[in-house]
């Protein structure tokens, strides 16, 4: 099977689809499945889109991803390091780490994440543990919550 390009980011016979159904932990973000498994990869491969000056969820999970910038340039946090991201790095997110993605260069930044079928659900960080974040100088200036 070929899951063809067409254009812009987007994939023949794929819905572009909100980040998430709702919330205002997160601002100006797309989500497109291009893989949902199948026979013995249980797996799903999806891009996602953030638009200039938005991010993804402050969060942590049990379950590890592997993301690979597509498009544009920002930064990420990963646990207590926020690092530049461009065009072809790749993103080791472990197992109960708190991440958070952002288009901070006056761009969009898109990437391709990897990740098992069967997962738990993301934890967003209570009022405690962001207090703890923000002890971090440099974390706590780029969060966003």
């Amino acid at each position: 099977m070929i899951q063809r390009h067409a254009g812009q980011y987007r994939w023949e016979g794929v819905d572009v689809h909100p980040y998430k159904e709702d919330g205002t932990h997160f601002k100006t973000i797309t989500r497109q499945t291009l893989f949902k498994g199948a026979h013995d990869l249980p797996v799903e491969f999806r891009y996602f889109e953030i638009g200039e000056g938005g991010h993804s969820t402050l969060e942590r999970h049990n379950h590890t991803h592997e993301v690979m910038i597509i498009r544009g340039s920002g930064q990420v946090l990963v646990g207590d390091t926020v690092s530049n991201i461009a065009l072809h790095d790749i993103v080791q997110v472990p197992s109960q780490t708190w991440h958070q993605f952002r288009a901070t260069n006056g761009e969009e930044l898109g990437f391709l994440c990897l990740v098992a079928i069967d997962r738990d659900r993301p934890e967003r960080p209570g009022p405690e543990q962001l207090a703890e974040m923000r002890e971090n100088d440099v974390v706590g200036e780029f969060i966003r919550h």
